[in-house]
């Protein structure tokens, strides 16, 4: 049997399947059975309160699990998909509750992928599926970090290559008065303002115990196992006694750029230097911090970009992968 076609056969049987996307590698199940998504739930330790993205193979698919879909919806589909992008409509009957975290909405996007298009035409419905890796932890990009994090938690992982964009979508919610972006990605507000109009940012975050409106917005999400902290170029004075007070306990980094001449004396365990460019700082920027969370890092520090639009997406992951320097 094709890999494919085993695919549809797991995910018609309520099993779980992980799949390739342009973002992140899904874990995917049948978006209508209420057992296959809470094994979902099970599999990732995801809280209920954290809804799940629906996955179809095109514009006309999402429009039967829409209970409406508006004009908007039709223009930003017919735009960006199949895409980096997730549009929060109103939910139609079918879909197992918990998807939406008992909400009355629904997250929908077509990926960019032949391995999860050719899925997802095959299978002809809706699936429902977060990134493959545990709660909290940081999204997977390679099919073998799926492994390592979920093993045989996963009936059977599709293979489709490195992710060529990085991070999640973006996700855009067109169910209330005015449209909102819930959470920025690869489609910036600028491209979708320049499609539809003004639209509202979605700032801070939803506490764990509150249904949240969109994934990715919990204060702590994309987080690597050791200590992560977050600074800025201006904060290299007390980033140099905070690693000094840390006694040479093994420590990573990521820099954006030049290191700077201040750093180049500290014994760090693992020191990367990022792109100066958005799109492949986000491309490079999960599999970044699983290189640098070895066991026996003490902690991991991460520069933040500049405070632009373009860079948007990747300074809100950081930020809720990271706490700020300690004083």
């Amino acid at each position: 049997m094709q890999p494919i076609d085993r695919a549809v056969e797991i995910l018609r049987n309520g099993g779980l399947v992980a799949f390739p996307t342009e973002t992140v590698y899904g874990l995917g199940a049948d978006a209508t059975s209420l057992t296959a998504v809470r094994r979902i739930f099970v599999a990732k330790g995801r809280p209920s309160t954290n809804p799940l993205i629906v996955h179809v193979a095109d514009e006309e698919t999402a429009r039967r699990f829409a209970a409406d879909w508006p004009r908007q919806a039709s223009v930003l589909a017919r735009t960006f998909w199949p895409g980096p992008l997730t549009l929060v409509v109103r939910k139609a009957a079918g879909i197992a509750t918990e998807v939406s975290a008992g909400r009355a909405t629904i997250g929908l996007r077509a990926p960019d992928h032949p391995v999860a298009l050719e899925m997802l035409r095959a299978f002809g419905g809706a699936v429902a599926a977060p990134s493959a890796n545990r709660s909290t932890r940081v999204s997977p990009t390679t099919a073998q970090h799926v492994r390592d994090e979920l093993g045989p938690a996963v009936d059977l992982i599709l293979d489709g290559g490195p992710c060529r964009v990085g991070i999640e979508s973006t996700v855009l919610d067109l169910s209330g008065n005015a449209p909102t972006i819930l959470r920025p990605g690869a489609v910036t507000r600028h491209e979708i303002e320049s499609v539809i109009g003004r639209v509202e940012l979605f700032q801070g975050s939803t506490d764990a115990t509150n249904p949240a409106s969109s994934p990715g917005q919990h204060a702590i999400h994309y987080a690597p196992r050791a200590p992560a902290y977050r600074f800025s170029r201006d904060e290299l004075d007390p980033l140099l006694r905070w690693l000094a007070s840390a006694g040479g306990a093994p420590i990573s980094a990521v820099l954006v750029g030049e290191i700077p001449d201040s750093l180049t004396q500290i014994p760090f365990a693992l020191l990367i230097e990022a792109p100066k460019v958005p799109e492949e700082f986000a491309r490079q920027l999960y599999a970044a911090l699983r290189r640098l969370d070895s066991p026996d890092v003490h902690a991991i520090l991460v520069e933040m970009p500049p405070d632009k639009p373009e860079w948007a997406a990747v300074r809100d992951r950081i930020t809720r992968a990271t706490q700020p320097l300690p004083a």
